[in-house]
């Protein structure tokens, strides 16, 4: 083809690509917009929301927390401590060690003295793994004598875990919180507040996960903040706040909240059994259970909301490996994909409301095409401009349009959650992460998407997958992971 038959096509695909950048991040900025602005009123609202009347209320709803462990040694003590020093009036924390093979259940029963008890497990959902023994402490760690609950199971994968956990759970609320997590004292408290204020109402709630790296844990309990050492985990901060926090907290404000993490929410134990439990087929589990509760409910015409509260906090390791992160965004975009792909009749119908007919294609756009034209743009606007389909002014266009203006909003993003939450104390952290921000366009973001790419590619083959691991530095009484 000649150098003219290039540009004939480059110069309308590069035109493309722009527009494409334009519209996402202008997306995203409306999205933290949104976020601040709910964010400002919930703060408002907070000295008056009643919490301390809701810790003292026996008409508090009970928890059933549930947390799902793999090979969790380095953390699942800390981890466990943390959650049962929750400042909630009646919850039980249910650990189901789903086949460790590193001492996950030796630890544990080393530092609670747990022991066998008898105990028959109902079938309210299908699991797999059989369960081989249930635990409890041999003196009680609260006022509930079963307030800790051990269950031992072969290996199944985290969905069945949370399955048998929901089939163990004696509450009408239940709370999954991943092992490697530590809960602010306050989290639960906030995170069931929607529910009492609307429980006939409310369906499915999440709260915020934030970097644990670098923190400083102490008795379960992050007792000092600051931003990691390394720069891969740095960046991961600066990504969980904008899409993570100010992100879903901006989908929350227009009702299009389609994923809670499964480091941290709260649903509905009747609405769980309704949907059958945890889908055990889908790498994205957490993701896949909010969409899927969205279909069930908006097929009968239920009045519902699933809401994100962003003040309370669990705190989560993060990579710090290259290796570890691009196992960690390959499987996320696995399940972004899948679930686009097996909700698939949702999209664009007016049935299933703005998730069906906004968040939905919205997903399809600039979620899962994203990384495609991430390494499209790398690859074709250097050709583009080798064969002089555009001039360097629209390369710089590109640049402002691609990078500068990404970077814009997550300076936005980081502003507001200073403003918001002041969770970093330190000039030098906040220096940090306005570095971590502009480092993000050089070459992490681009690596990421070759990662998600993968990722996708996994989902339209079918390729068999496993609940795999990423290798922890555990929560220690100094700074997490700072000297991994």
């Amino acid at each position: 083809m000649s150098g003219a038959g290039i540009s004939g096509i480059l110069g309308p695909i590069d035109v493309g690509i722009l527009s494409y950048f334009v519209l996402v991040n202008t997306l995203q900025l409306a999205l933290v917009c949104l976020a601040a602005l709910d964010t400002t009123q919930y703060r408002r609202r907070r000295p008056f929301a009643g919490f301390n009347d809701a810790y003292r209320s026996a008409l508090t709803p009970p928890v059933s927390i549930l947390m799902p462990a793999y090979n969790e040694a380095a953390c699942i003590v800390e981890a466990v401590r943390a959650s049962l020093a929750l400042r909630y009036p009646r919850f039980e924390l249910i650990v189901i060690d789903d086949g460790s093979t590193d001492g996950t259940f030796e630890r544990l029963r080393a530092h609670f003295d747990l022991v066998v008890v008898p105990r028959v497990i109902p079938r309210d959902v299908a699991v797999r793994g059989v369960v081989r023994s249930v635990h409890l402490p041999a003196r009680p760690v609260g006022s509930d004598p079963e307030t800790l609950v051990v269950v031992r199971k072969d290996n199944g994968g985290k969905a069945d875990a949370v399955n048998t956990g929901i089939n163990l759970a004696r509450h009408p609320l239940v709370c999954m919180v991943d092992a490697d997590s530590v809960l602010d004292p306050d989290a639960l408290l906030s995170v069931v507040k929607p529910f009492i204020d609307e429980p006939a109402r409310v369906a499915a709630t999440g709260g915020v996960v934030r970097v644990a790296n670098g923190c400083r844990v102490l008795a379960g309990r992050i007792v000092e903040t600051a931003m990691p050492r390394q720069w891969l985990a740095r960046i991961q901060v600066v990504e969980y706040l904008r899409s993570f926090l100010l992100g879903r907290t901006g989908w929350s404000r227009v009702g299009g909240l389609v994923i809670i993490s499964g480091a941290f929410g709260v649903f509905r134990r009747d609405l769980l059994i309704e949907l059958g439990g945890v889908s055990r087929d889908c790498i994205g589990e957490d993701a896949e259970l909010v969409v899927r509760l969205h279909r069930r409910l908006r097929e009968r015409r239920a009045d519902y909301d699933v809401v994100f509260v962003a003040e309370p906090v669990a705190w989560s390791e993060v990579p710090t490996t290259a290796r570890i992160l691009s196992r960690q965004r390959r499987r996320w975009h696995r399940g972004i994909t899948e679930i686009l792909i097996r909700h698939r009749v949702m999209l664009g119908r007016p049935r299933y409301g703005r998730i069906g007919l906004v968040v939905l294609p919205y997903y399809v756009v600039f979620e899962v095409l994203a990384p495609l034209v991430e390494l499209s743009a790398v690859v074709l606007i250097p050709v583009a401009l080798a064969v002089n389909a555009v001039d360097f002014a629209f390369a710089g266009q590109f640049l402002l349009v691609a990078y500068v203006y990404a970077i814009l909003v997550s300076l936005v993003a980081v502003v507001f959650e200073e403003l918001s939450f002041h969770r970093y104390h330190r000039w030098s952290d906040l220096v940090a992460i306005v570095l971590a921000a502009i480092l993000e366009n050089l070459g992490y973001r681009q690596f990421t998407a070759v990662c998600q790419l993968r990722g996708s590619w996994d989902a339209v083959r079918g390729r068999k997958h496993v609940w795999g691991t990423m290798p922890r530095a555990g929560f220690t009484g100094a700074e997490l992971s700072r000297s991994s």
